[in-house]
């Protein structure tokens, strides 16, 4: 009888506790505020929106339209036809239009690709970042400052490198 009341009182104390939960395994949206999980909590698993999605992190799999971060530190694979990340990514984000406001590490692919600062590699049409150690692949490749390489048509590197600009490859060690 103690054992079972004990039982008992766990599941009560779990549940009651799990929508008080600042995370949540799966999140399924139309467009934020329709969504299951409030857009100020995290995605521990799997984040699919069929339009838009606001959430503060999302670990694993992130798939969508628009998919937007509010500020958490966010990991795993993010595909999407619009990717913002507010807060700092790590793994593979990969969208037309991707964007990581924070720190970034990993692969970032597309057709616009920007970090505030990143390591690792930059594939896309014309990619961005104000800070980058790593490699930047793409028609055109803009950093502040870079230690690595760019690889493109235009390659601009403002602080340092073989020069400002130059085409085919640029590089800053």
């Amino acid at each position: 009888m103690k054992m079972r009341s004990l039982f008992a009182a766990s599941v009560l104390a779990i549940a009651a506790a799990a929508p008080l939960s600042a995370q949540q395994p799966i999140q399924i949206a139309l467009v934020t505020p329709v969504q299951i999980v409030p857009e100020n909590q995290s995605v521990t698993v799997l984040r699919f929106n069929f339009l838009y999605s606001v959430n503060r992190s999302v670990q694993y799999v992130d798939l969508g339209f628009v998919n937007v971060t509010s500020g958490g530190a966010s990991q795993g694979v993010q595909w999407a036809v619009v990717a913002i990340n507010k807060g700092s990514f790590t793994g593979w984000q990969v969208a037309p239009i991707a964007v990581t406001q924070g720190p970034f590490l990993g692969l970032q692919s597309g057709w616009f690709t920007s970090a505030r600062q990143g390591r690792g590699v930059q594939w896309g049409v014309v990619n961005t970042a104000r800070s980058w150690n790593g490699l930047q692949f793409g028609l055109v490749n803009y950093t502040q400052r870079l230690h690595g390489v760019q690889i493109g048509l235009i390659n601009i590197i403002q602080q340092g490198g073989a020069l400002p600009v130059l085409p085919i490859v640029n590089w800053s060690f």
